[in-house]
């Protein structure tokens, strides 16, 4: 079936290096203008040259944890220029605690400090956006690509082929194509394919094989890595999922050994530490910002009806696990005596003051000492009392997966108006949808979107 793989050529290889360097030229222009504009002088003393160094070394061990060095492939995402920020910020971080701890804080320019960091994050941004472009443009005239070999059956080899096809800075043009199966009439463009079964050595030209098979087929994929015993090209597995509930999945490896994340929780190492201290920092502002309006609340329970200003309530959160929930008390304190029953929030009693807070959110308030503690988040799923826990985990696919991060006050089903008596259904699908595209500054968003779409809501009660 031709010939051996040839190995990849031209500046594909060199592209992640000559990256990292212009990062660290950048750190350090950024670092020498900085001076230049806080001193008046072209020439560094040796204590700012020391800092400029052990900067250097701490981005060079910080950036690469917060992936801006994987494949891009020639596209500035969002994604992109919020984890630069963020690898910036734990470098200035950093930088502040050690001259904190080390007591050479007066030694160095705060004001030199803070437009260093600054400087270096905007420029590495700018040199992305300007040299990407350059990159689709050199790729587009045929240099840095790669051709493929997709070995599959025809779903999955259609899937991979079109996907390439709408992302042409991906830098991968589909050679060939092997089918296993008969053809469904999947459209494969003009690209050559042929009938394949396994036993057959396979040679190529292209210098990437992909093997497209459902996870079902593991002794077929397994023999078409034996018949390419001879190929010399890099091969990768495209499992076809599309049968899956996937939930931020990814690759992991773990002890040596290579694990398919189908259904994992993204609060882990650094995004959890990063989505705690976002979560106790703007917890805390907004409760100082708001503490006349919890006063007055507080007054207007306790003015309204007889018994506890707060309301204490049982709901499962992160993990499975149970906390009580805070809310400012809308109800007589003997309205649940009778048990608790699902939906029908307009048909429960309330008092005069409690339907005014209930129907403007503001009983929701005091959630905010709950993220302050750790129990709940600012954004995730809403959380559910324990016994319809119990009852819609058996009901509703994928119900309890929206346990793999903390609970919140507001989320993305809230905003989009799933909330009081919604589908529940299309609450947890958007609950699922959250924890898979997760990211801070979705978070940010939501916060957002929920001052405009969240407080004041038709099917808030």
């Amino acid at each position: 079936m031709g010939k051996k793989a040839k190995p990849l050529t031209g500046f594909g290889a060199y592209t992640n290096v000559v990256v990292r360097l212009m990062d660290l030229a950048a750190i350090l222009l950024a670092g020498w203008l900085a001076y230049w504009w806080r001193f008046d002088s072209l020439w560094m003393v040796e204590r700012y040259e020391w800092g400029l160094i052990v900067g250097l070394l701490l981005s060079a061990l910080v950036l690469p944890n917060f992936g801006v060095y994987q494949s891009w492939r020639g596209r500035v995402r969002a994604l992109l220029i919020f984890r630069i920020l963020s690898a910036f910020l734990v470098v200035g971080g950093t930088l502040t605690f050690i001259l904190f701890f080390s007591k050479l804080g007066e030694s160095f320019s705060r004001f030199w400090l803070f437009t260093w960091i600054s400087g270096a994050t905007v420029f590495c941004i700018l040199m992305r956006l300007v040299t990407y472009p350059v990159i689709n443009r050199l790729r587009a005239q045929g240099r840095n690509r790669r051709s493929v070999l997709l070995i599959g059956d025809a779903h999955s080899c259609a899937t991979a082929y079109h996907h390439l096809r709408e992302i042409p800075s991906a830098g991968f043009d589909v050679g060939r194509i092997l089918i296993t199966d008969e053809d469904e009439g999947h459209e494969l463009g003009s690209v050559r394919n042929e009938k394949y079964c396994t036993g057959e050595s396979i040679e190529h030209d292209e210098e990437e094989v992909w093997i497209c098979l459902p996870l079902s087929q593991g002794e077929t994929v397994k023999a078409i890595q034996s018949d390419l015993s001879l190929s010399t090209g890099n091969v990768r597995y495209m499992p076809d999922m599309r049968d899956f509930r996937l939930i931020n999945h990814n690759v992991s490896n773990i002890a040596g050994l290579f694990l398919l994340d189908l259904s994992c929780s993204p609060m882990t190492g650094w995004s959890r530490l990063l989505k705690a201290t976002e979560d106790r920092f703007i917890s805390l502002v907004i409760l100082i910002l708001i503490s006349p309006i919890l006063a007055a609340v507080a007054i207007g329970v306790r003015l309204s009806s007889s018994g506890p200003v707060f309301y204490r309530q049982e709901r499962v959160g992160w993990n499975g696990k149970p906390f009580y929930m805070l809310k400012f008390r809308s109800m007589p304190v003997d309205v649940e005596k009778d048990g608790v029953q699902w939906g029908g929030a307009k048909k429960k009693k309330t008092t005069k003051f409690g339907a005014f807070i209930r129907r403007t959110s503001l009983d929701e308030l005091p959630q905010f000492i709950n993220v302050l503690k750790g129990d709940m988040s600012i954004v995730g799923p809403r959380p559910e009392r324990t016994v319809f826990v119990e009852r819609f985990k058996h009901e509703i696919p994928g119900y309890m997966q929206k346990h793999m991060v903390k609970a919140g006050i507001t989320g993305w089903a809230q905003i989009n108006g799933w909330r009081g008596d919604t589908d529940l259904a299309k609450r947890i699908e958007c609950d699922l949808w959250y924890i898979e595209n997760w990211s801070l500054w979705m978070d940010v968003k939501i916060i957002f979107l929920t001052v405009f779409k969240g407080f004041l809501n038709r099917n808030a009660y």
